[in-house]
């Protein structure tokens, strides 16, 4: 089951931002092509010249940009509980696992996942195995 949840800054007005994905280093840019049917317009941070990018710059494209994150990696979670949103940040909880397992795991998830970008409230959602 997804967890959401704010922080603060959560009431910041997000509007149409972060309704994008912005793909982490740690996951595949094979992913931004097989979800694009239900995530458009989003983008793999070394697709985006951030492939060297720091956390700080990643998170700062994403907020300009008006992207959600997207990572395996807990330090954008830590990030947006203590910053709050805009940017949002959607945390992949699932260890090792594959990049079958991971769009299955987001498409099994998708409609919690757009719910969480529509939601103006809302800083994380944490997605893992059921």
């Amino acid at each position: 089951m997804p967890g959401v949840c704010g922080g603060p800054g959560a009431k910041a007005h997000l509007g149409s931002l972060g309704m994008r994905l912005l793909w982490d280093h740690n996951l595949s840019p094979q992913l931004v092509r097989r979800v694009a049917d239900v995530f458009p317009d989003s983008l793999h941070v070394r697709d985006a010249g951030l492939a060297a990018a720091s956390d700080d710059e990643v998170w700062a494209f994403a907020l300009v940009h008006g992207y959600a994150i997207i990572s395996k990696d807990s330090d954008f979670l830590q990030r947006s509980i203590l910053r709050g949103p805009p940017p949002k940040a959607i945390w992949i909880r699932c260890g090792n696992c594959s990049t079958d397992e991971i769009e299955a795991l987001l498409r099994r998830h998708q409609g919690a996942v757009h719910e969480f970008l529509r939601d103006e409230v809302s800083a994380f959602l944490v997605l893992g195995p059921a």
